[in-house]
């Protein structure tokens, strides 16, 4: 099963259930930070998600009415048993054990034994012990595929529609989980971002102030470096609240082995280091076989292919109410309870039972209009299938588009923090020789926060664009 790499692997995943079982989270002396990479959420989700059990779980269903479809071909023994005494005389006694066995190609074999007698026997009953191995076979409706047959060819593709479906909610579940965890990252990365600024600001506070004492600078610079100071406090709140909410969305997706709910404490930290990776040179997916996974190999499609089949199997059961019915059965007769003692007659010639049923409806209306139903579901499915084939292979393409695109705002963005960073040293080299104000440094910073804060977005939607190609193309299992 193909897993998703995005980033260095910081813990390995054979090594989660110490780390990421949550055993070693909950310890209260841990409290030392650990850090959870996207793997080990993917793999958590994977094994203990509520949603994720819950899919095995309908595979599991489909298992067991499989096998409760395939009691229909089990063999069956009955006894029948019946016996008239009255005022003392002995009318009758019926004695007829039999088992029957039923196969794949409609052809039904028995065996039985049979024990009559008394004094009023019907006369079509033959009296004393005596054995029947006998067949009895559609010819005509029913001789390729009837229901009991059709049953179980829906019940082995339900199975199989079930592991497709599976997968789909395995796609669809690991990519949400994937994406509250790049929001997690950023909300994260903006906490720090916002930290280093604050320091800065506090220095640059304490250094107008002593330049305030010294004579050197107006008073109001002091309330123009404390007012900066106040929003970047303000917004690292505002960040840290998100953060906060971030990492309750992200605790959705995390269980405990015992199903038991698990609330992500605040000394677990994402892996950051994927955020310091070039996204110019990130490898990108192959678009041409990423169309190609999407439409071979979606879970969504598959289960589609699926459904079709059974269908299918369900019309050519409607086709066989259109033909006529002509059962015949065949039974060799021999006295005693030795079936041996007859081998070698003919068949046709002495001790046997033989006979046919034929009919045939007259204006097969309800054949006619169940048939006619049945190609109608096939086509329906036939149409929905080609529809979600395009809807997936457009968000593939969509998603990669995506991708293309905010690899280059990237890269924009990049250089313009790069020169906004040089602008902002530049006025505070002239800040310090008396040639600037305070206000042109807090407009030039201003400029260099909110550019790293949008590099952050970009960044974490690339990310997140990476994943959803994936999803789209059902390659997130």
């Amino acid at each position: 099963m193909e897993r998703i790499r995005i980033g260095m692997k910081l813990i390995p995943v054979k090594s989660l259930l110490l780390i990421v079982s949550l055993a070693l989270f909950c310890q209260s002396f841990a409290q030392s930070p650990q850090m959870l990479t996207l793997d080990n959420v993917l793999e958590i989700v994977r094994r203990y998600h509520p949603v994720a059990r819950q899919a095995n779980l309908i595979v599991d269903s489909a298992e067991a009415n499989r096998l409760a479809v395939r009691g229909a071909f089990d063999p069956s023994f009955y006894v029948q048993n019946e016996q008239k005494t009255f005022d003392g005389k002995s009318y009758y006694f019926y004695t007829n054990p039999e088992i029957k066995i039923p196969t794949w190609y409609g052809l039904e074999i028995k065996a039985g034994l049979e024990n009559n007698g008394g004094e009023n026997l019907s006369s079509e009953v033959t009296v004393g012990r005596s054995n029947y191995t006998g067949v009895s076979m559609p010819l005509l409706k029913n001789l390729l595929i009837d229901r009991r047959r059709a049953s179980l060819s829906q019940a082995k593709l339900l199975v199989k529609q079930s592991e497709a479906d599976r997968l789909n909610a395995y796609n669809n579940l690991l990519f949400d989980a994937a994406v509250a965890y790049w929001d997690w990252v950023r909300e994260y990365q903006l906490i720090k971002l916002f930290e280093v600024t604050i320091v800065n600001n506090r220095q640059r506070l304490n250094l107008v102030k002593q330049s305030f004492f010294g004579g050197e600078r107006a008073a109001i610079d002091t309330l123009e470096a404390l007012a900066q100071l106040q929003n970047f406090l303000y917004l690292q709140s505002d960040a840290t609240m998100r953060w906060q909410n971030a990492r309750f969305e992200l605790s959705n997706y995390l269980w405990r082995e015992n199903d038991q709910s698990y609330e992500l404490p605040t000394f677990v930290l994402p892996d950051t280091s994927i955020i310091s990776v070039r996204i110019d040179v990130f490898p990108l997916p192959v678009l041409d076989q990423a169309l190609t996974d999407a439409s071979t190999n979606h879970p969504k499609l598959r289960s589609l292919a699926f459904k079709a089949d059974g269908l299918d199997v369900e019309r050519r059961v409607k086709f066989q109410n259109l033909l006529p019915t002509l059962d015949v059965q065949y039974n060799f007769l021999s006295r005693g309870y030795n079936p041996a003692k007859g081998i070698g007659q003919n068949m046709f010639e002495n001790n046997y039972k033989y006979g046919f049923v034929f009919g045939l409806p007259l204006l097969q209306r309800q054949a006619r209009g169940e048939y006619k139903i049945a190609q109608i579901k096939i086509k329906q499915t036939d149409l929905d299938i080609a529809q979600t084939r395009l809807e997936i292979e457009n968000k593939v393409k969509s998603y990669y588009n995506e991708i293309v695109q905010l690899r280059q705002q990237v890269k924009i963005f990049e250089e313009s923090y790069d020169l906004f960073l040089r602008l902002l040293r530049a006025e505070e080299v002239k800040f310090s020789i008396g040639e600037s104000s305070l206000f042109l440094i807090n407009a030039r910073e201003n400029k260099v926060l909110e550019t790293q804060q949008k590099l952050q977005d970009l960044k974490t939607k690339f990310y997140k664009s990476l994943i959803a190609v994936q999803w789209a193309a059902g390659r997130l299992l």
